[in-house]
């Protein structure tokens, strides 16, 4: 059995493992979730957490509030926090007390255990120790106002450091092949079924028109997720802390990260609800719903790839089959597609948390911030393999393309606006039962003159109204 201290808290006395920088608050919590999921807070939650501390300390030493020794050790051991030193000692469960006080108390303890240590006074009796968990890390602040700062700082972080980049990146390789392949065409569709002709190229365009719709929409909900709740304490009304603590502090926050964050306009709203990561988690689901769709589109272009569609072919990364040898499947679009299909079920989660705000505060805030930053993330990660590892590299079968065409009955569109929607529907009828192209059989009736139909039937003459 491992060697334990007695440490306290407001609820009295607990046995903590001796090496363990947490103490009363952390363990009872410990001990009360432990067992339900095995799931912990991210590294960019526990980052966001020690870049707050941080910033909150320095404000307090601004503002004659915390003395300048106590103030240094907070925002050492903060920055540690911050930087992953000390990820070991976030030990807690996700599903916990609603408005995470457990793990701002495991936050905070960690920071002044590892503070009094830097001093010199780990093992001194606790009223011998310079800083204390919650009289100095935790100066100013409550766990209703610094667990939804810490939800939204994190967010918003990851969002600009991953997942705008991998959006902007696949974008750019979309418009890449939109450009590549302009000029390749080949058989639209609608209802899988073939419709007029479209190029590959005007493809590409739409799905990476798409994409840069999704990074617009990420970038106007930005403000929203970037006004913080800090300031607010424990209701709203900001009793405990100073008039100029959170302007400050979030100051601090935006010069460290570069990103600009902003007090809340109305703290009882900025607590009360989620409403802001809501907006955002939904904005992620409009964007994997959008990526559903061109990976569902390239699985489709690619089948076969002999007995299938097979325009395009995607780059071949894994053996497909443990049973039919040369299978090849479209793994790298696959991944994508239940990436976005966890992010839709990870917004059901938020949008349910979202609801439950009640009176002055939300009391979902932890399941809420875990699943808003799973999706940032997988989105993030997916991304990059889908446009590294599928897009970057798909070709085209402009043979396949141009055979397709050719063959398909909607080339009598065109016929309809000389001949009628009547007679051109005949000519379709014949072509589908004799097994004939459109072209074939129109030129047999005589229906326009040879040199007219060619024209007609050119699919380049179909993709623009001002050609048609």
């Amino acid at each position: 059995m491992s060697q334990t201290r007695i440490e306290k808290d407001s609820m009295g006395e607990m046995a903590v493992p001796m090496d363990a920088y947490w103490a009363a608050s952390t363990q009872r919590a410990h001990l009360n979730f432990q067992g339900i999921s095995g799931r912990r807070f991210p590294r960019s939650f526990i980052r966001a957490l020690g870049l707050i501390k941080a910033c909150a300390a320095q404000t307090n030493l601004e503002l004659g509030r915390l003395e300048e020794r106590r103030s240094a050790l907070v925002v050492r051991a903060a920055d540690e926090v911050a930087e992953g030193a000390l990820d070991a000692q976030f030990i807690l469960d996700v599903f916990q007390t609603g408005s995470g006080t457990s793990t701002n108390m495991n936050v905070n303890e960690v920071i002044a255990t590892r503070a009094n240590e830097l001093a010199g006074l780990r093992t001194a009796p606790a009223k011998e120790r310079l800083v204390h968990q919650n009289d100095h890390v935790n100066m100013g602040q409550s766990s209703n106002d610094v667990i939804p700062t810490a939800s939204h700082v994190a967010a918003a972080l990851r969002i600009q450091e991953a997942l705008l980049p991998a959006l902007e990146t696949l974008e750019a390789t979309l418009r890449a092949k939109s450009q590549k392949f302009e000029t390749v065409m080949k058989i639209g569709r609608t209802h899988l079924q073939d419709a007029t002709p479209v190029t590959v190229g005007q493809e590409f365009a739409g799905w990476a028109m798409q994409i840069a719709r999704g990074r617009q929409r990420l970038a106007a909900a930005m403000p929203r997720l970037c006004e913080l709740a800090l300031g607010g304490t424990a209701v709203g009304t900001g009793i405990n802390t100073h008039k100029d603590f959170a302007r400050l502090t979030i100051a601090r926050i935006s010069k460290r990260t570069g990103l600009h964050f902003t007090e809340a306009e109305n703290h009882f709203e900025a607590q009360g609800s989620r409403d802001a990561m809501v907006e955002m988690s939904g904005t992620l689901k409009v964007v994997a719903v959008s990526l559903m769709k061109i990976s569902n589109d390239l699985r489709w272009l690619s089948s076969g790839p002999r007995c299938g569609i097979g325009e395009l072919a995607l780059p071949a990364t894994q053996p497909g089959s443990s049973i039919m040898p040369g299978k090849v499947n479209p793994v790298i679009a696959e991944a994508m597609t239940m990436v976005c299909a966890q992010v839709m079920g990870n917004d059901v989660a938020v949008t349910v948390g979202g609801q439950s705000g009640v009176f002055e505060l939300n009391v979902m805030i932890p399941v809420m911030a875990v699943n808003l930053l799973d999706s940032v993330e997988l989105l993030s990660g997916g991304i990059t393999a889908l446009e590294e590892k599928c897009v970057r590299g798909i070709e085209v079968d402009v043979e396949r393309c141009e055979g397709l065409i050719e063959g398909s009955l909607a080339m009598c569109t065109s016929l309809a606006p000389l001949i009628g929607y009547e007679a051109a529907a005949d000519i379709a009828k014949e072509a589908w039962k004799t097994r004939r192209t459109v072209r074939e059989v129109a030129l047999a009736r005589g229906v326009l003159p040879a040199e007219q139909l060619a024209k007609v039937l050119d699919p380049r003459n179909m993709i623009h109204p001002d050609q048609a």
